[in-house]
């Protein structure tokens, strides 16, 4: 049994908050849906303060706002879209296309084929996340993505050049500075001035999450990626000052990001509360932290590292850390995460920002289907048939016959039918002409 010594908020008051959220993402496409660009521009002003005269950025532009960019920051830029495009190649690497003859003149074959359009959501209405241009754009064109659509928002009025510049270095097709909604809606639907894509990747708050949610059908989303999370695991040998800040390094997210201890430690416990207590009044971000750790925050003690691992499973939450003595058990005892950060060494941040794993992962339960983005969800893998010898169509025709029959589907048995006819003459008695 779990001891709380912190819970978050009931979750009828989440539940409330996220129908009112998806009753005004539903108003905002429909309006998207009837009057276009008119509609997009209404909501950028509304929302962002941002009205330029196009809001996709020209060649000139971009490169008049990249040339502004610190070359250490390019540098750093350049430094971690190589690691993200490495881990991406591998994962390529590790689809393969086949083709098996499983009977005589039976050809079966699997293939990957890159959706022909992709939309790149990148964050910016707190932060200029940078990092979201790695994980979306360079993850789609190690995949083969012929066209990505790249939507920033503005930052109070301003250009998030450090971004633009990370979109750019990554083979964005199209550079957008437009946010939330809006930008999910454009691409997705398509207005005058925007051509459709065919899937939507990446991060966002709350309202985001939810219009590509009920988006999901018309084009493909990559996954539900809203509010950050963070469960970090620790037993009585875990720092509660490192505890503590890994909770809050998470939490600053925004404030409804969710951070939670669980701990086979009461002590840890105790003292991790103490210090996130301690840090949040300094913290540059604890206009977010703050209300996160307080709203959402949890701290569960638990009896052995067996019950610790259940219950992290329970949370099937975005980011695992480990500060255990023997982290790389979780890969063996847990099975619901969007991803494991194992050991004191490796902190959330580093995947975040610069580690090379993707950084879009699935929250609000959802790791219990799915994992995060990767090369992968950019690819359809699709079948191809190949039937060439006489035996084999014969065969077949026959077995799809009976097959179909026995499901009274007549018209998929006459198909079959007619190939065993045609291979060797089988009479068809259905055929009256």
């Amino acid at each position: 049994m779990a001891t709380i010594l912190k819970h978050a908020v009931p979750t009828s008051e989440v539940t409330a908050s996220l129908d009112q959220v998806r009753e005004t993402v539903t108003g905002v496409i429909a309006d998207i849906r009837a009057r276009g660009d008119e509609a997009v521009r209404a909501y950028s002003e509304k929302f962002d303060k941002w009205s330029p005269d196009s809001f996709r950025l020209t060649d000139e532009e971009v490169e008049k706002i990249v040339a502004s960019v610190p070359q250490q920051v390019i540098d750093d830029i350049r430094f971690v879209q190589d690691q993200v495009r490495t881990f991406a190649r591998h994962q390529l690497d590790s689809l393969r296309e086949f083709e098996v003859e499983t009977l005589p003149g039976v050809r079966l074959g699997q293939k990957h084929i890159p959706v022909q359009a992709a939309g790149a959501y990148i964050p910016g209405g707190r932060y200029p996340l940078t990092a979201s241009a790695h994980m979306t754009i360079v993850t789609a064109k190690v995949a083969g993505v012929p066209r990505v659509v790249a939507c920033t928002p503005p930052i109070h009025g301003e250009i998030p050049a450090a971004t633009v510049a990370a979109m750019h270095f990554a083979g964005a097709d199209e550079i957008w500075l437009l946010g939330g909604v809006q930008a999910v809606a454009a691409m997705s639907v398509g207005t005058d001035t925007m051509r459709p894509v065919n899937l939507i990747a990446g991060p966002g708050n709350a309202y985001v999450a939810e219009a590509k949610r009920q988006l999901f059908g018309e084009i493909g989303i990559d996954l539900f990626a809203g509010p950050t999370e963070i469960l970090v695991l620790a037993d009585d040998r875990a720092d509660p000052f490192v505890c503590a800040v890994d909770l809050l390094s998470q939490a600053e997210h925004g404030p409804d990001s969710p951070a939670v201890l669980l701990t086979t430690s009461r002590a840890v416990a105790e003292q991790t509360i103490a210090e996130v207590e301690r840090l949040l009044p300094g913290m540059p971000t604890r206009d977010f932290a703050g209300p996160a750790w307080r709203d959402h925050g949890q701290v569960h003690v638990v009896d052995t590292l067996d019950e610790l691992y259940a219950l992290a499973d329970e949370f099937a939450f975005e980011h695992v850390e480990v500060l255990t003595a023997e982290p790389r058990l979780a890969l063996e005892r847990m099975t619901q995460y969007g991803a494991l950060f194992l050991g004191e060494g490796t902190c959330v941040s580093f995947g975040d920002k610069v580690i090379g794993t993707n950084h879009v992962l699935p929250t609000r339960g959802a790791a219990r289907y799915t994992g995060g983005l990767w090369v992968g969800k950019y690819l359809k893998t699709v079948t191809y048939q190949e039937v060439t010898d006489i035996d084999s169509q014969v065969l077949l025709g026959r077995l799809c016959g009976r097959a179909a029959r026995v499901e009274l589907f007549e018209g998929h048995a006459r198909s079959g039918d007619v190939r065993a006819a045609r291979a060797a003459g089988d009479e068809l008695p259905w055929n009256t002409a």
